[in-house]
This record gives C-alpha cells, sequence and structure tokens, in this order.
C-alpha cells in the first residue's frame, strides 16, 4: 500500500497516493466512472483474485482462471476518501446477484472489494453491515471482501474502452445509462472541467 500520514505543515510536500480494487461486473464501467472522481490519479481495468500466473481476457472470460474483471483505482487521500470511493463503487453495481450484473454472468463478474490493509478491509465491511442493516438493498449483499492478490492490468483495449468506443453497443445500451446516473448522484465529487 502506498498511503503515509497526513501531513498538515504549511507547503508540505504532495500526499502520498493510496490504492483500491473493486469488482462490480464488466470493468469498462466501474474504470470509466472512477476515473471521472476528483483525486483518482488512476483507474486501470484488471483481473484479480484468481489462480492463473498470467490470465488474459478469453482465459479470464472462460471462468477457468478464478480472477474476477476489476478495476484498480489510485487515489489521493486528501482529495476523495476510501469511504467515498466504497460509496460510488455501492451504487454502480448490484451487490446483491452472484457472479452476475445484468446480462453479464460468470465468477468473472462479480461482486469484490480487494483490500490494499486491514483498514480498508474493515470499512468495508462495516459498510456491508451498515448497508444490510439498513435494509438498502431487497437482498442480501454477496459482496466478497479479500486481500487483493494475483492483480494484472487487462490487455491495453480495455483501458479507457468505454471512452473511446461510446457508440458500441454495449457502452452505449448499458455504460451510458450507468455513467448519467453516477454524475448526477456523485456530482459533488467529479473532477473539474479540464483535468
Amino acid at each position: 500500500m502506498l498511503h503515509t500520514a497526513h501531513m498538515n505543515a504549511p507547503h508540505a510536500a504532495p500526499a502520498a497516493l493510496s490504492e483500491a480494487t473493486f469488482a462490480g461486473g464488466c470493468f469498462w464501467c466501474i474504470e470509466s466512472a472512477f476515473q471521472q472522481l476528483r483525486g483518482v490519479v488512476l483507474a486501470e481495468s484488471g483481473y484479480s483474485n484468481g489462480e492463473h500466473p498470467s490470465p488474459n481476457y478469453e482465459a479470464v472470460c472462460s471462468g477457468t482462471t478464478g480472477h474476477a474483471e476489476v478495476v484498480l483505482v489510485r487515489f489521493d487521500p486528501q482529495l476523495v476518501s476510501y469511504g467515498q470511493l466504497l460509496e460510488v463503487f455501492f451504487a454502480l453495481h448490484d451487490p446483491t446477484t452472484l457472479n452476475r450484473q445484468g446480462h453479464d454472468v460468470g465468477t468473472q463478474y462479480r461482486s469484490g472489494i480487494y483490500t490494499h490493509s486491514p483498514e480498508q478491509a474493515a470499512q468495508a465491511r462495516a459498510l456491508i453491515e451498515h448497508l444490510s442493516v439498513s435494509r438498502v438493498y431487497p437482498a442480501p449483499i454477496v459482496t466478497e471482501v479479500e486481500p487483493v492478490r494475483n492483480y494484472h492490468p487487462a490487455e491495453a483495449y480495455h483501458q479507457g474502452y468505454a471512452e473511446r468506443n461510446p457508440f458500441q453497443g454495449y457502452c452505449a445500451m448499458v455504460v451510458a445509462p450507468k455513467l448519467e446516473k453516477f454524475r448526477k448522484t456523485f456530482a459533488d465529487l467529479l473532477q473539474s472541467p479540464g483535468h
């Protein structure tokens, strides 16, 4: 983990960056949303928490590697908190469907929070408990919380896919409506134009 203690001294050096990893169905949508948040310097599509030593898209889609499609988020915790990233994550997908998001079915589409520290794990579990007790969802939350392991970036053509291919069928019909709702719900967390 890259996070270090905050410095309160005037003219302090820039804060160290932290990392978070989320699985919530197809990584194109999740990546595109996180990339728009203030304080996020990288949102990278990838594969995590599987067994294969060098997964690729075809193998992950076959369901044989054990990997989930994930997004690795590198962020400045002085500008956006891990808790805010968790809120965005839960708003972007349905955490109550096991190994499925809409028409995307398979273990690679599972809901998962892959943590980079014990503090992240505790915060994720506390939020899941709060959402469950508050009955925010009509069914039990099935999101797994595990330490991140065996992460691999996805192929270059997956990075920024939704932005580069807005008229591709999946992007137009699935990603675009999710992103429109996301931008309205989290307007106060978005980067200012031009950044």
